[in-house]
Parts: C-alpha cells; structure tokens; sequence
C-alpha cells in the first residue's frame, strides 16, 4: 500500500499528472483534461470553470500489485490548509515542478509543509515538452532554493518538441517514444553509443551522491563501483528517501502523456507503505506527557485521524479518515478524544473525486470516508472505547482577510447561518463571528479568491443569496512598553455585594507567546481559587482588543498584589476587575497596530521591472531581492495585505498582462504611526497612536 499526495504550485500540472496516473493504472478509462474543465479530481464546478484545484480530492488505483491512495491538492495559497491536512496523513509525496519554471513561491510553502510533517518526496519534472524547458536546471533550482538533496534518476534525450526519451540510471536502459506517442507506447531499448559516455557519467554521480549518505552502499562503492548491482543501488536509493536524506528525481510530461508510468513505477520503488513509516506516537487525554504507541497493523487497537469534513447535499455530513492502526467495520463504535464522546460510524466508504462505493471495512493505512459522526471535526482523533489515545492533530494559519456579510432578507437569514456553520466546518481556515458593537457577521479567510469561493458556494450549494462588504484586512495589536494599574471593582446592592481588588502589570511579551499570565501574589492576598478568575478576565480583554477592537498579541499579565471580601468576592467580580485593570493598562502601554505583511513574487518582462518596483514604493513595499531569468525578472519584496486589494488589475495594466505573481503570508508587522492613525480615523476611533520606538 502507498499512501501519496501530489503537491505543487498552481498551474505546474498537478492534476493533470494524477488525471495519467489514474488513466494508465486502469482506474479510469478515458483521460480528463483540465483546461476542457472535464478532469476526473477537479469535480467541483468552480474548479472545473476556472482550471484550478480547490478542495483536494481523495481516489484509489492499483499499480503492480500495489494499493495506491493519491490526494491531488491545491496549488493557490488561499487553499493551502487542503495541503496542510493532506500531508498529515499522508505517508509519501509526488513534488511536481515545471521544467521551464523550476521551483515556484508555492512549491516552496509545500515543500516546507511536507518536511515539517517529515513526509518522504520523489520529485517529478513535468512539462519537458514547453519551450524553454531545462532538466538539470529544474534540479538545480531545487538545490538553491529548497535547500534538497535531489538526484536524478533518469537523463532526459532531448527537450520542448524534441523529447523523445529517457535514459534510466538505476536500471541502465532507454525508454523512448515517438514523436506522437503516448505511454502505453514506450520502447525499452539498451542504452544508445550517443548517449552512453554522457550518462555513466551521471550514473556515476548518482552512486557518488547515494553513497554519500549509505553506509551499506559505501562500503561496495569504495571497493569497487563497478560491481554495484541495479538492485543494490535502487534498494539504497529507497532507504535515502524513506530518511528524507535525498529526493528522487524523474522526468515525463504528463499532458503529453510521457513518463508517467515510470512515476508510478518510482511511487512503488521510492515511497513509503504504512509499515515503513513504523509506530504512530499519540498521547492520553486528560494525561499530558503520558504517550501511547500504536503500530500500523491490523491487531493493534483502532486508531484513525479525521482529517476532512465535507457536508454532501445526498448523504450528509462525510468524514475524511486516515487509519492508523486496526480495523473498523460498520456499523461499529468508537470514541472521539477530544470530546471523550461516542460515535457510531454508520457507513464506510471508498473515494473517488465525488463517486463513493459501500465497503464493509477500513484497516490500518486505509484512507476513507465515514457518514454517521455528527460531532467529529478536522484533527479529531476517533479510537477504541477501550484503548483511548489523541494522536497529532493538525495546526492551520490563522486568516488573513475579513468581509463582513449579511442576508438579503429575513427569510434568508437562517438560511445563512445554516451555510456558514457547514462551511466553517468543512474548512478550519474560513471563520464565522459577530461583531458585538455592530451586531455584523463577519466572514474571514486566507485571501480574496478563498472568501470569493466561499461565497459562490453559499449562492450554488445552499442557494443563499448575500449582501457582501468590502474585503478588510485581520490587523492585531501588541504592545511596545509596559504599563501598572491597581483596579477595585466594587457594587453594593440590597444583599450580598461584589468586591474585587487586583493590581497587575501589562507589558510586551516575546514574539509568538500570544497571551502570557503569570501570579507573582504572596501571602494568600487574593486566595488562589480567584486566581484563575483574574487570568479569564484579562485573557478576554485582550482577545477582544482594547484600543482598536482587534485581538492584542504577544502580551504578558502579571499579578503582583490585591485584595478580597470574605463575603462580596466572587469569580464573577475577580473576572470583572481583570478585564477593566488589563483595558486601562493597555492605553498607557505604549499600543501598536500589526498588519499582516504578505511575501510577493513578480515575474515580468525586464521591460516593466521598474514601474512594478515604483508600484511597491506606492504599497509601502520593501524589496527583498531580484533574480534575471532570460529576459524576465523575478521581483522579491514584502507588502502589507492592505494595499494588495484589486493588485492583480493593476498589475495586468501595468505589464500589457504579461507578469504574473504570487502571494503568500509572511508575517505581522508595525504599522507606521501615520498610516496606523489614518486607519484609526477611517474606523472612527478617537485613539491616535504616537510616534516612538518600534517594536
């Protein structure tokens, strides 16, 4: 069994490569192409009207004896939690690069995704039929801007029109085709006299490079290179991949259909099965430090991840599950670990883009579907009742870009929150929540195209029509100085009265601690049950921002003295002195608005590479680097979210449409005083922040 995901940046050909795989694997019997909007994983109506990946889409084939379960993912960083789910539970995955392009913004982000889950990759250079397309320059962009250990295991013959052929490495032999021709097609021939001198020379630099991180294959190399069998040196290139040590590397082109079934091939020889993988590490609920082990076979105790939630207008609510060890029938019980609740699984089921087949069971390794859990959500782990463990769960950024909504009319309105609840279920980045001064629902996402989506999906798929604001951006704010209040919170009514007394200390906390709260009280003057009281009325304040309504980050709370009543005090007025005691410190503070600061890439004709860097100058950009490709240049820099609204227009009028770009999440940063202040006038707040260090 190989579990595998086919990840890339947008428009490297993805879904073309699994629409080939699937084809040449007998799963389907015709061929899907994505700019006829009719490919098989693209099932979705906005995918197939725009020739993008939105939602990554689960199938099955068999290839050689072997069970293959592939995920196609998004490419657009919108889209980029469908990744992030994915190769948790993935065990191997396909990197496609174009071989013209080399590595992109995108392929960067998923690389780092992959290794962060230390996810075994092969690496597919696709497109070596396009003008401009370069193997070993592919491979190289791969050693410079990933920082990977690719090694060739194929030397391409010939590239644009001229690709007629591979010569493979490992096995020592040519496959060709002919001009027209397809996989099904290819011609297994010994190495030609042309190309012989040029690749043992590569072969040679593949074993060099393979011996460099295998001791076993060393040992053969430094006694003599020559005796080294195929079998030997594949079996050791299997090692170095399963241990991330080295990336395999093959070449094709999957919309001319060549190459892709020696990708199947290297999926086999290269990436791993759930034995390979070893034991699965989880913890027990309520019991933190205590971990669990549990192995991927059939006889240990069951353990799944659901990783996917998908609500389906037939069979309702669907449950993306990756097995980890066990079996499961239908009809069974499990429990969830987070909510230490039972749920009953009613049906199991096979995925194939949107088709679904009954099966009667799932076992370790097994990706599948479940109908019957109702409160079971992404990063969920589902177990036996006897045996209860929380395997890893899934972390997701937070969104970036906020629109405030509403329904059209009274009737619509429970239709709209009906929508929105199901959404927010299905995609951890999408974010529902009500603005308490001004009673609007605020939507948030990942980017203009995601909350785009999402909107259309609401008008086809729940047949919800919306009144839609302008996109607003997620801003934060933390502080850069430090500020001590003394708070008594007092009421004297007819019985018994509230009193609470604290004094804390507000101030700047390390970057990325989020909200810090830490008791420096001696001498029992606040009793310590009261404590936690004080703690839930700070965290509050700061969640609900104070100065511009915004959360308040990287901030740390210390309670250093106080007081209370034997009889008035309570948890509700030690809750209320907090929030009032952090609310007047934050002033005082020193406050700062952040923006999230977005990383650009533009290519573009070296004709317009000045009047896109101006642009940045007008967008409070700063550039970053620059990079000559031919006669294009690759343009780095970092710009606030707030000025990209409506960039990609802009950006078409600037270069006659000829540059094109990619966006994706950096960090949170200062806005400067003036610009933050403008803001602040825009929203109609009196505060005005003022010119000092920054943070």
């Amino acid at each position: 069994m190989r579990n595998i995901g086919i990840m890339a940046h947008i428009d490297a050909g993805k879904t073309t490569v699994t629409e080939r795989l699937l084809y040449y694997s007998g799963r389907v019997h015709r061929m899907g192409e994505v700019h006829d909007g009719a490919a098989t994983m693209d099932f979705m109506e906005q995918e197939r009207e725009r020739g993008i990946t939105i939602s990554s889409a689960a199938t099955a084939c068999e290839w050689k004896g072997h069970h293959i379960n592939v995920i196609d993912t998004p490419g657009h960083i919108d889209f980029t939690a469908e990744v992030e789910r994915s190769l948790r539970v993935l065990d191997g995955a396909v990197a496609v690069f174009c071989a013209v392009a080399g590595v992109q913004p995108q392929s960067e982000t998923v690389w780092r995704q992959a290794q962060r889950y230390r996810v075994p990759r092969i690496a597919f250079i696709n497109k070596m039929d396009r003008v401009g397309a370069d193997f070993f320059k592919a491979v190289t962009s791969m050693t410079t801007r990933l920082d990977a250990h690719p090694i060739p295991l194929q030397m391409p013959i010939g590239a644009e029109d001229q690709f007629v052929g591979l010569i493979d490495l490992v096995d020592w032999q040519c496959i060709m085709w002919d001009k027209d021709g397809e996989d099904n097609q290819q011609i297994v021939t010994e190495v030609p006299e042309a190309y012989a001198e040029e690749a043992q020379l590569h072969r040679h630099e593949l074993i060099e490079a393979v011996a460099s991180v295998d001791e076993s294959l060393m040992e053969r190399y430094i006694t003599d290179e020559h005796t080294i069998t195929n079998g030997e040196l594949k079996a050791a290139i299997r090692r170095c991949a399963l241990a991330s040590r080295l990336t395999p590397v093959i070449a094709g082109t999957a919309l001319r259909n060549k190459g892709t079934r020696l990708l199947l091939d290297a999926v086999v020889d290269y990436l791993p099965s759930p034995l390979d993988m070893g034991e699965y590490e989880g913890t027990k609920p309520r019991q933190p430090g205590r971990t669990v082990k549990r192995r991927p076979t059939d006889t240990d105790p069951f353990s799944a991840l659901a990783f996917k939630i998908v609500t389906d207008p037939h069979v309702g609510r669907l449950t993306f599950v990756r097995v980890y060890s066990g079996v499961i029938k239908a009809g069974q019980q499990v429990v969830n670990a987070r909510t230490e609740k039972k749920e009953r699984l009613g049906r199991l089921i096979e995925m194939h883009a949107d088709e679904r087949t009954d099966i009667e069971e799932l076992h370790a390794g097994d990706i599948g579907a479940v109908i019957g859990c109702k409160d079971t959500t992404t990063g969920d782990t589902l177990c036996d009742p006897k045996k209860v463990v929380a395997l890893m769960s899934v972390d997701f950024p937070e969104p970036v870009v906020h629109i405030a909504i509403e329904a059209k009319s009274k009737a619509e309105q429970e239709k709209l929150a009906r929508a929105l609840v199901k959404l927010s279920d299905e995609d951890p980045t999408f974010r529902v929540r009500v603005n308490e001064e001004t009673g609007q629902t605020i939507i948030a996402g990942m980017g203009e195209l995601h909350l785009e989506i999402i909107i259309d999906r609401m008008k086809r798929e729940f047949d919800v029509e919306a009144n839609v604001g302008k996109p607003m951006v997620a801003y934060r704010e933390t502080l850069q100085g430090r500020a001590e209040v003394e708070k008594r919170f007092v009421r004297q009514t007819g019985g018994r009265g509230q009193y609470a007394h604290v004094v804390l200390t507000l101030e700047s906390g390390k970057t990325g601690s989020g909200f810090v709260f830490e008791d420096k009280t001696v001498g029992g003057v606040i009793p310590k049950e009261y404590i936690p009281a004080v703690q839930k009325g700070c965290q509050q304040a700061v969640n609900s921002g104070i100065v511009t309504g915004y959360p308040m980050v990287d901030v740390k709370v210390t309670l250093t003295f106080g007081s209370y009543h034997e009889v008035d005090s309570s948890d509700m007025a030690f809750q209320i002195a907090g929030s009032m005691a952090v609310k007047e410190a934050a002033p005082k503070a020193s406050p700062v608005l952040l923006e999230p600061v977005m990383k650009m890439d533009v290519i573009t004709p070296d004709e317009f590479t000045g009047d896109v860097i101006g642009d940045f100058d007008r967008r409070r950009g700063r550039l970053i680097g620059m990079e000559s490709e031919g006669n294009t240049q690759i343009i780095r820099a970092l710009v606030p979210l707030a000025e990209m609204f409506g960039y990609a227009n802009d950006l078409r009028s600037r270069t006659q449409g000829r540059a094109t770009y990619a966006m994706e999440f950096s960090r949170y940063e200062p806005v400067p005083v003036n610009a933050a202040n403008e803001i602040m006038e825009k929203m109609g707040n009196a505060f005005r922040f003022q010119a000092g260090a920054r943070s």
